[in-house]
Protein backbone atom coordinates (compact mmCIF):
# COMPACT_ATOMS: atom_id res chain seq x y z
CA UNK A 1 0.00 0.00 0.00
CA UNK A 2 0.95 3.55 -0.91
CA UNK A 3 1.88 6.10 1.68
CA UNK A 4 -0.38 8.34 0.12
CA UNK A 5 -3.80 5.35 -0.06
CA UNK A 6 -2.31 4.60 3.63
CA UNK A 7 -2.58 8.46 4.60
CA UNK A 8 -6.16 9.02 2.72
CA UNK A 9 -7.34 5.70 4.48
CA UNK A 10 -6.51 7.25 7.73
CA UNK A 11 -8.53 10.35 6.76
CA UNK A 12 -11.52 9.00 6.16
CA UNK A 13 -11.82 6.51 9.36
CA UNK A 14 -11.27 9.91 10.99
CA UNK A 15 -14.04 11.75 9.65
CA UNK A 16 -16.34 8.46 9.90
CA UNK A 17 -15.45 8.67 13.71
CA UNK A 18 -16.43 12.59 13.76
CA UNK A 19 -19.25 11.92 12.32
CA UNK A 20 -20.52 9.05 14.30
CA UNK A 21 -19.47 11.01 17.56
CA UNK A 22 -21.24 13.89 15.76
CA UNK A 23 -24.39 11.71 15.72
CA UNK A 24 -24.24 10.30 19.05
CA UNK A 25 -24.12 13.59 20.54
CA UNK A 26 -27.01 15.06 18.80
CA UNK A 27 -29.26 12.07 19.77
CA UNK A 28 -28.57 11.99 23.36
CA UNK A 29 -29.73 15.62 23.51
CA UNK A 30 -33.04 16.56 25.17
CA UNK A 31 -34.44 19.92 24.20
CA UNK A 32 -37.22 21.12 26.77
CA UNK A 33 -39.96 23.92 27.12
CA UNK A 34 -40.14 25.08 30.39
CA UNK A 35 -41.93 28.40 31.90
CA UNK A 36 -40.16 31.23 33.25
CA UNK A 37 -40.03 30.97 36.84
CA UNK A 38 -37.94 27.38 36.90
CA UNK A 39 -34.99 29.86 34.22
CA UNK A 40 -35.26 33.07 36.01
CA UNK A 41 -34.98 31.56 39.57
CA UNK A 42 -31.39 30.01 38.58
CA UNK A 43 -33.47 26.31 39.14
CA UNK A 44 -32.44 25.04 35.67
CA UNK A 45 -28.82 26.57 35.85
CA UNK A 46 -28.17 24.32 39.69
CA UNK A 47 -30.24 21.05 38.21
CA UNK A 48 -29.16 20.24 35.18
CA UNK A 49 -25.45 19.68 35.80
CA UNK A 50 -26.25 17.29 37.93
CA UNK A 51 -28.74 15.59 35.39
CA UNK A 52 -26.15 15.41 32.52
CA UNK A 53 -23.31 14.13 34.76
CA UNK A 54 -25.58 11.49 35.93
CA UNK A 55 -27.01 10.37 32.49
CA UNK A 56 -24.72 11.33 29.97
CA UNK A 57 -27.92 13.47 28.56
CA UNK A 58 -27.33 16.63 27.04
CA UNK A 59 -30.27 18.95 27.93
CA UNK A 60 -30.71 22.26 26.78
CA UNK A 61 -33.88 24.44 27.10
CA UNK A 62 -35.99 27.39 26.33
CA UNK A 63 -38.30 29.17 28.99
CA UNK A 64 -41.45 30.94 27.99
CA UNK A 65 -45.48 30.90 28.98
CA UNK A 66 -46.56 27.69 29.72
CA UNK A 67 -49.08 28.42 26.99
CA UNK A 68 -46.23 28.46 24.53
CA UNK A 69 -44.26 26.21 26.29
CA UNK A 70 -47.08 23.70 25.46
CA UNK A 71 -47.55 25.28 22.04
CA UNK A 72 -43.76 23.81 21.32
CA UNK A 73 -44.77 20.20 22.20
CA UNK A 74 -48.05 19.88 20.55
CA UNK A 75 -45.87 21.17 17.54
CA UNK A 76 -42.95 19.12 18.13
CA UNK A 77 -40.52 21.74 18.46
CA UNK A 78 -38.87 20.29 21.91
CA UNK A 79 -38.97 16.43 23.36
CA UNK A 80 -40.33 17.68 26.96
CA UNK A 81 -42.26 19.97 28.48
CA UNK A 82 -41.77 21.31 32.68
CA UNK A 83 -44.86 23.49 32.92
CA UNK A 84 -47.23 24.63 35.87
CA UNK A 85 -51.07 24.15 34.85
CA UNK A 86 -52.43 21.28 35.98
CA UNK A 87 -55.93 22.00 34.30
CA UNK A 88 -54.21 22.67 31.03
CA UNK A 89 -51.93 19.80 30.98
CA UNK A 90 -54.77 17.26 31.59
CA UNK A 91 -56.87 18.54 28.72
CA UNK A 92 -53.48 18.23 26.68
CA UNK A 93 -52.82 14.81 27.60
CA UNK A 94 -56.41 14.06 26.76
CA UNK A 95 -56.39 15.65 23.46
CA UNK A 96 -53.22 13.64 22.37
CA UNK A 97 -50.48 15.49 22.61
CA UNK A 98 -48.68 15.00 25.69
CA UNK A 99 -48.35 11.04 27.30
CA UNK A 100 -47.16 10.93 30.93
CA UNK A 101 -47.17 13.78 33.28
CA UNK A 102 -45.44 13.86 36.52
CA UNK A 103 -45.93 15.75 39.52
CA UNK A 104 -42.47 16.67 40.35
CA UNK A 105 -42.41 19.55 43.03
CA UNK A 106 -44.39 23.38 43.71
CA UNK A 107 -44.64 26.39 45.09
CA UNK A 108 -47.37 28.93 45.67
CA UNK A 109 -49.02 32.51 44.07
CA UNK A 110 -48.51 35.54 46.13
CA UNK A 111 -49.91 39.27 45.50
CA UNK A 112 -47.68 41.51 46.03
CA UNK A 113 -47.79 45.31 45.78
CA UNK A 114 -46.37 49.01 47.54
CA UNK A 115 -45.89 49.03 51.35
CA UNK A 116 -48.80 51.66 51.59
CA UNK A 117 -51.15 49.17 50.11
CA UNK A 118 -53.56 51.59 47.90
CA UNK A 119 -56.36 49.30 47.94
CA UNK A 120 -56.01 47.86 51.18
CA UNK A 121 -55.98 44.58 50.57
CA UNK A 122 -53.12 43.51 52.83
CA UNK A 123 -53.96 39.69 55.03
CA UNK A 124 -57.29 39.52 52.71
CA UNK A 125 -58.36 36.73 51.53
CA UNK A 126 -57.19 36.64 47.42
CA UNK A 127 -61.13 36.88 46.12
CA UNK A 128 -61.71 39.73 48.61
CA UNK A 129 -58.22 41.26 47.49
CA UNK A 130 -59.18 41.60 43.69
CA UNK A 131 -62.32 42.55 44.27
CA UNK A 132 -61.05 45.18 46.69
CA UNK A 133 -58.26 46.13 43.78
CA UNK A 134 -61.28 46.59 41.16
CA UNK A 135 -62.85 49.01 43.45
CA UNK A 136 -60.50 51.39 44.20
CA UNK A 137 -59.31 50.79 40.52
CA UNK A 138 -55.66 50.25 41.70
CA UNK A 139 -53.26 49.61 39.21
CA UNK A 140 -52.61 45.45 38.88
CA UNK A 141 -49.76 44.42 36.40
CA UNK A 142 -50.85 41.30 34.67
CA UNK A 143 -48.50 39.35 32.74
CA UNK A 144 -51.47 39.25 30.24
CA UNK A 145 -49.56 35.74 28.26
CA UNK A 146 -51.13 32.97 28.56
CA UNK A 147 -48.48 31.88 30.94
CA UNK A 148 -49.53 29.44 33.87
CA UNK A 149 -49.37 32.39 35.78
CA UNK A 150 -51.30 34.49 33.56
CA UNK A 151 -53.91 31.19 33.49
CA UNK A 152 -54.59 30.93 37.34
CA UNK A 153 -54.49 34.94 37.52
CA UNK A 154 -57.93 34.53 35.13
CA UNK A 155 -59.13 32.11 36.85
CA UNK A 156 -58.89 33.90 40.00
CA UNK A 157 -60.67 36.77 39.06
CA UNK A 158 -63.06 34.66 38.13
CA UNK A 159 -63.98 32.86 41.19
CA UNK A 160 -63.88 36.28 42.53
CA UNK A 161 -67.07 37.38 40.66
CA UNK A 162 -64.83 39.87 38.74
CA UNK A 163 -65.23 39.51 34.73
CA UNK A 164 -61.02 40.00 33.89
CA UNK A 165 -60.77 43.73 33.44
CA UNK A 166 -58.08 43.28 30.73
CA UNK A 167 -59.96 46.18 29.27
CA UNK A 168 -59.75 48.84 32.02
CA UNK A 169 -57.09 51.20 32.47
CA UNK A 170 -55.99 50.30 35.63
CA UNK A 171 -55.18 47.02 34.33
CA UNK A 172 -51.78 46.53 32.64
CA UNK A 173 -50.77 43.92 31.19
CA UNK A 174 -46.65 43.05 29.68
CA UNK A 175 -46.96 39.96 27.61
CA UNK A 176 -43.22 39.08 29.44
CA UNK A 177 -42.29 36.91 31.79
CA UNK A 178 -42.28 36.81 35.45
CA UNK A 179 -39.35 39.03 36.58
CA UNK A 180 -40.00 41.64 33.86
CA UNK A 181 -43.49 41.95 35.25
CA UNK A 182 -42.72 42.43 38.52
CA UNK A 183 -39.82 45.17 37.27
CA UNK A 184 -42.82 47.07 35.62
CA UNK A 185 -45.52 46.71 38.58
CA UNK A 186 -42.35 47.88 40.72
CA UNK A 187 -41.77 50.97 38.38
CA UNK A 188 -45.44 51.92 38.24
CA UNK A 189 -45.53 51.14 42.56
CA UNK A 190 -49.03 49.16 41.56
CA UNK A 191 -49.96 45.14 42.78
CA UNK A 192 -48.89 42.13 40.71
CA UNK A 193 -49.31 38.43 41.19
CA UNK A 194 -46.03 36.32 40.97
CA UNK A 195 -45.02 32.89 42.00
CA UNK A 196 -43.11 32.68 45.21
CA UNK A 197 -39.77 31.19 43.46
CA UNK A 198 -39.94 34.36 41.70
CA UNK A 199 -40.50 36.84 44.23
CA UNK A 200 -37.22 35.31 46.09
CA UNK A 201 -35.26 35.93 43.32
CA UNK A 202 -36.68 39.43 42.92
CA UNK A 203 -36.10 39.64 46.52
CA UNK A 204 -32.25 38.54 46.21
CA UNK A 205 -31.46 41.02 43.38
CA UNK A 206 -32.72 44.00 45.92
CA UNK A 207 -30.10 42.37 48.84
CA UNK A 208 -33.64 41.53 50.36
CA UNK A 209 -34.80 44.56 50.71
CA UNK A 210 -37.41 44.63 47.79
CA UNK A 211 -39.58 47.33 47.02
CA UNK A 212 -42.62 45.42 46.21
CA UNK A 213 -43.89 43.03 49.71
CA UNK A 214 -46.27 40.14 50.18
CA UNK A 215 -49.72 41.20 51.11
CA UNK A 216 -51.69 38.45 50.07
CA UNK A 217 -50.87 34.73 50.46
CA UNK A 218 -51.80 31.23 51.95
CA UNK A 219 -55.21 30.36 50.21
CA UNK A 220 -55.40 27.17 48.72
CA UNK A 221 -56.39 27.94 45.41
CA UNK A 222 -52.87 29.80 45.32
CA UNK A 223 -51.18 26.17 45.15
CA UNK A 224 -48.79 26.39 42.17
CA UNK A 225 -47.86 22.96 41.03
CA UNK A 226 -44.69 21.86 38.60
CA UNK A 227 -44.80 18.93 36.39
CA UNK A 228 -42.81 16.79 33.59
CA UNK A 229 -44.69 15.96 30.64
CA UNK A 230 -43.67 13.95 27.94
CA UNK A 231 -45.25 14.33 23.99
CA UNK A 232 -46.96 11.42 22.99
CA UNK A 233 -45.17 9.46 20.23
CA UNK A 234 -48.56 9.22 18.00
CA UNK A 235 -48.42 13.33 17.44
CA UNK A 236 -44.78 13.47 18.06
CA UNK A 237 -42.90 10.78 16.22
CA UNK A 238 -39.81 11.87 16.29
CA UNK A 239 -39.46 13.15 19.94
CA UNK A 240 -36.92 11.03 21.70
CA UNK A 241 -39.44 9.58 24.08
CA UNK A 242 -37.03 7.69 26.00
CA UNK A 243 -34.85 10.38 27.07
CA UNK A 244 -37.49 12.44 28.09
CA UNK A 245 -38.99 9.86 30.31
CA UNK A 246 -35.16 9.57 31.92
CA UNK A 247 -35.40 13.20 32.69
CA UNK A 248 -38.78 12.83 34.73
CA UNK A 249 -37.59 10.06 36.35
CA UNK A 250 -34.73 11.45 37.17
CA UNK A 251 -36.60 14.88 38.30
CA UNK A 252 -38.72 12.37 40.60
CA UNK A 253 -35.52 10.68 41.96
CA UNK A 254 -34.65 11.15 45.49
CA UNK A 255 -31.31 12.98 44.86
CA UNK A 256 -32.93 15.52 42.84
CA UNK A 257 -35.84 15.98 45.44
CA UNK A 258 -32.62 16.61 47.74
CA UNK A 259 -31.34 19.20 45.51
CA UNK A 260 -34.70 21.14 45.04
CA UNK A 261 -35.48 20.82 48.57
CA UNK A 262 -32.08 22.44 49.08
CA UNK A 263 -32.10 25.46 46.39
CA UNK A 264 -32.49 28.33 48.31
CA UNK A 265 -31.90 32.21 48.27
CA UNK A 266 -31.93 34.11 50.78
CA UNK A 267 -32.01 31.11 53.01
CA UNK A 268 -35.52 30.44 51.48
CA UNK A 269 -37.07 27.82 50.16
CA UNK A 270 -38.43 28.26 46.02
CA UNK A 271 -39.45 25.01 45.14
CA UNK A 272 -40.50 22.44 47.52
CA UNK A 273 -40.12 18.73 46.06
CA UNK A 274 -43.65 16.27 45.83
CA UNK A 275 -42.78 13.85 43.15
CA UNK A 276 -44.40 10.12 44.01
Amino acid sequence: MSTKKFFTGIIAIFFIMVIAVSVQAVNNELMMATTTSTDNTGLLDYLIPHFEKETGITLKWTATGTGKALKLGQNCDVDVLLVHAPPTEKKYIANGYGKDRREVMYNDFIIIGPKNDPAGIKGKGISDALKMVKSKKAVFVSRGDDSGTNKKEKLLWKNAGVPLPDKEKWYVQTGQGMLATITVSQERDSYTMTDRGTYIKYQSQKDGNAPLIILVEGDSILLNQYSVLTLDKKNCPRAKYDLALKFSDWMASQNAQNLIKDFRLLGKKLFIPNAK
